[in-house]
């Protein structure tokens, strides 16, 4: 019988149970619905009562376009190198250790393009953490340090033709023409959406389409 989001729920909650703080991952690829799922989680999980769920986007640590700029890599922008990831592993691992303290993460604001420092409060009483990102359980370099960060991986797994729908429509909205839009994600997102999915079968729950509600 395929998962409900309902489901999903129950099993974040029980993540929370085991300790002062627990750690969910989200994977996926470009446009595979990661962030909305991750929203919605934390979202229903405060729902009614003192917040104890957190949102924390591994996208807060994209290199800057100055960084992506001298090192040559602004046209793979979203790929595996143009991220800090022994940053990203690193903040996973204070955030369950200092449970006492107020942690900010960063963000991304998707209309720059660009990593906002210090942009979002953990909060001592977040019980959970919900953290998305494409990379999640990819082995190798300093992204080989993330996953033993997490209690859980969720892989999202959507229709192809409809992910790739999503992914053009994003780079529309965000500032890219149709052409540029479809160009980008042939190439260089189509190139990390693969990367991503040869890591599926490395998750602990793999949720189809119906249970990831209609958003990108």
């Amino acid at each position: 019988m395929p998962l409900t989001f309902d489901d999903l729920l129950d099993r974040a909650r029980s993540l929370a149970g085991r300790g002062p703080r627990a750690i969910l991952g989200i994977a996926g690829g470009p446009g595979a619905g990661k962030s909305t799922l991750a929203a919605r989680l934390v979202r229903e999980l405060n729902e009614g009562g003192e917040p104890w769920a957190a949102q924390v986007p591994m996208d807060g640590f994209h290199l800057a376009d100055t960084v992506l700029d001298r090192l040559g890599l602004r046209d793979r922008k979203g790929a595996p190198a143009t991220f800090d990831a022994a940053g990203y592993a690193a903040l996973l691992r204070r955030l369950r250790e200092d449970t006492g303290e107020v942690v900010y993460a960063p963000g991304f604001e998707r209309v720059l393009e660009q990593p906002l420092a210090g942009a979002i409060p953990v909060e001592p009483a977040a019980r959970l953490v919900v953290t998305e990102g494409n990379y999640l359980l990819l082995p190798d370099g300093a992204w080989s340090r993330v996953r033993p960060a997490l209690d859980e991986v969720w892989f999202c797994e959507i229709d192809e033709a409809e992910r790739i729908r999503r992914l053009v429509a994003r780079h529309e909205e965000f500032g890219k023409g149709h052409e540029e839009a479809v160009a980008w994600v042939a190439g260089t997102d189509q190139r990390n959406a693969d990367l991503v999915a040869a890591t599926r079968d490395l998750a602990d729950l793999v949720i189809q389409e119906t249970a990831l509600g209609s958003a990108p």
